[in-house]
């Protein structure tokens, strides 16, 4: 599914160059199996793995900031034994010495932070959420994702989650990013119950624009973006559109 995705947008060569570094950053925060859909499909993930080293890349790195025990969620999710076997090197983010201190000028509540020192270090940052129910932000996909590359996740929660998400959007934007919506968790999120949460769509959503990629997702799952706290802001912001018939959308039947 993947591979017809990425093509229409011109395939990997359009986002990765030989030689260069690229982090690759799915949802692994849950201690879940792949069929329970919390986390990052582990197959999606070595797909795209296995199109950056194909065009070139040097270097492809896996990581995130777990929420479940860091040692089981990496194992027990899949990913990284497929990102592994897929060819990247799948990297720690459980303990505050691998973050660094950035400021954010245009953030609003959320103006300093610790990221994960891969992102400023890395030529290509693809983000790779799933898009699913989240009890405090309603949606979990890409904007939200982007939570694990940062230490302290607590502050987000003490101080307007919404707009932390947003703020720290502001300042790190992947080059691309994909939406895994083929398990789709309906209610329940962020760790899900049993596979009655889930719906299966056999979907993937691709975008360069991080708001117009969680518009979409929305979308698919059920839920008006505007509805979304984050993903309004982030038009409001600049950050990108949630306008979708103002945008050049493929497509791809599957």
């Amino acid at each position: 599914m993947f591979d017809k995705g990425i093509a229409a947008l011109g395939g990997m060569a359009r986002f990765v160059t030989k030689g260069q570094t690229v982090v690759v950053k799915p949802n692994i925060a849950w201690d879940r199996p792949p069929e329970m859909g919390a986390n990052t499909n582990p197959e999606l993930v070595a797909r795209i793995i296995e199109h950056c080293l194909k065009v070139g890349a040097r270097r492809v790195y896996v990581f995130d900031h777990t929420c479940d025990e860091w040692r089981a969620c990496y194992a027990n999710s899949g990913i990284e034994k497929a990102a592994a076997e897929a060819g990247a090197q799948v990297v720690p983010g459980n303990a505050e010495r691998y973050f660094q201190d950035i400021s954010l000028p245009r953030g609003k509540r959320l103006t300093a932070a610790k990221e994960h020192e891969l992102l400023p270090e890395s030529d290509v940052f693809i983000n790779v959420p799933i898009l699913k129910h989240h009890g405090g932000a309603s949606l979990t996909i890409a904007m939200k994702n982007l939570m694990g590359s940062v230490w302290d996740r607590r502050f987000y929660h003490r101080n307007d989650l919404h707009q932390c998400i947003t703020d720290y959007a502001t300042f790190r934007q992947p080059d691309l990013n994909v939406v895994d919506a083929y398990r789709v968790m309906m209610r329940n999120g962020p760790r899900g119950r049993s596979l009655e949460d889930l719906v299966t769509m056999e979907a993937q959503v691709l975008s360069t624009d991080i708001v117009a990629v969680d518009a979409a997702s929305s979308l698919l799952f059920g839920k008006p973006p505007d509805e979304v706290g984050h993903i309004r802001l982030g038009e409001e912001m600049g950050v990108g559109t949630m306008q979708l018939d103002d945008l050049d959308i493929s497509r791809v039947r599957m």
